[in-house]
Order: structure tokens, then C-alpha cells, then sequence
């Protein structure tokens, strides 16, 4: 049986993760951005950035626009692939002959 990513597998966390994931490979959402997204609180969105950017699914940039700092969150390539073996094993849970189809 497949096991779901428990990273990912947070609500919060999932919600993160698949709305970084619709980006394109390589783009990033500013941390207001995204907080915006997914009404999150920005300690909330920050607690959850982190347990992901210490698995390695996310990495946070933090630069400054002109004198305004800023901070940009991106799905690094392990979380999509992450993202990507978390869905697939979702949906051979929610249909396992589904998995059996494809093989």
C-alpha cells in the first residue's frame, strides 16, 4: 500500500503545495501572494513554509524591492515530485484498480 507523503498530507500544507505546484516549474509567489490565495494568517502560512522548506518541497527567497522587503516562496523540483507521488498515491487509494490499469 502506498503511504502519503505526511509532509504534504497537512491540509494547510497540501493547499501550499498544490497552489505552488499550478506555477510553472522554476516560478515563485510572493509571500503576500499566497497568503492572499489561501487566507491564511502570515504565521499560520510561515509555520507551514517551514516544515515544508526543511523537507526540502519549498524554497524561500527574501530580497528587497527597492527599500521594500520581500519574500518569494517557490516549489523546488523535490517538492513537485513530491507534490506529483503524493496525488498519484492518492488517486490509487481513492481507486486502486486505477493503478492496475496502468500497468
Amino acid at each position: 500500500m502506498t503511504e502519503l507523503d505526511p509532509v504534504i498530507h497537512a491540509q494547510a500544507r497540501l493547499r501550499v503545495t498544490a497552489t505552488l505546484a499550478a506555477l510553472e516549474e522554476g516560478d515563485r509567489m510572493s509571500f503576500p501572494r499566497l497568503q492572499e490565495l489561501l487566507d491564511m494568517t502570515a504565521g499560520n502560512l510561515s509555520t507551514h513554509l517551514r516544515k515544508l522548506e526543511d523537507a526540502g518541497y519549498v524554497v524561500i527567497t527574501k530580497t528587497h524591492q527597492r527599500r521594500t522587503p520581500v519574500t518569494y516562496v517557490e516549489l523546488t523540483r523535490t517538492g513537485r515530485r513530491a507534490f506529483e507521488d503524493y496525488t498519484a498515491a492518492l488517486r490509487a487509494l481513492l481507486d486502486p484498480t486505477a493503478s492496475e490499469v496502468g500497468s
